[in-house]
């Protein structure tokens, strides 16, 4: 499958799952999406895109109160949290980070909305084309986590009723940046 293809093959299954996939020709229109979207503080943990591309200044110049450094006193009051992910599978929609740093997690699971930072070029076909990645991945950190985001989350443990935001983000936000970071084992 062509990367454009599989690009489109991505927005259509997260968006049936309930993201919003948002194609962004510059990191700055990506700034001005979640400058429109957060609704109030952002977690920013540290992840080496953002570092490179001075994610923090980028989004406190567009008027934006970032808490980074220790996010956890401020991680059950924040309004979002954005990332970057290390790859993305287009038959399912899924965003897949390397999550093992704590401020990771709190940024993708507590915040009502996760904004995800992706580069087009790191969408690839399916779980049977990650697996070089994986192994590459493993073979570096042997024990660390990677995290596979859906769409935002559900449940339905609650007497069978599909109930959104109970576990996790009620906005999942995936922002297609060109140009972002192609290195699959970045986040």
């Amino acid at each position: 499958m062509s990367e454009d293809q599989n690009v489109d093959q991505f927005i259509a299954a997260a968006v049936r799952v309930g993201a919003s996939v948002h194609r962004c020709d510059a990191i700055t229109t990506a700034i001005v999406y979640i400058a429109s979207h957060a609704g109030g503080a952002i977690l920013l943990p540290t992840f080496p895109s953002g570092e490179r591309r001075s994610l923090a200044t980028l989004l406190r110049q567009a008027g934006l109160e970032v808490i980074s450094g220790d996010l956890r006193p401020a991680a059950a009051t924040a309004a979002a949290g954005v990332t970057g992910a290390n790859f993305a599978l287009a038959d399912t929609g899924s965003v897949v980070l390397e999550s093992t740093a704590e401020d990771i997690r709190l940024a993708t699971t507590l915040p009502e909305r996760h904004f995800v930072l992706l580069d087009p070029r790191k969408i690839i076909a399916d779980g049977a084309a990650a697996v070089p990645w994986l192994r590459k991945f493993h073979a570096r950190s042997p024990r660390h986590f990677l995290a596979y985001i859906t769409g935002p989350s559900r449940t339905a443990d609650i007497e069978r009723v599909l109930t959104i935001g109970v576990h996790g983000p009620k906005e999942l936000h995936i922002l297609l940046v060109e140009g972002w970071s192609d290195d699959f084992l970045e986040v």
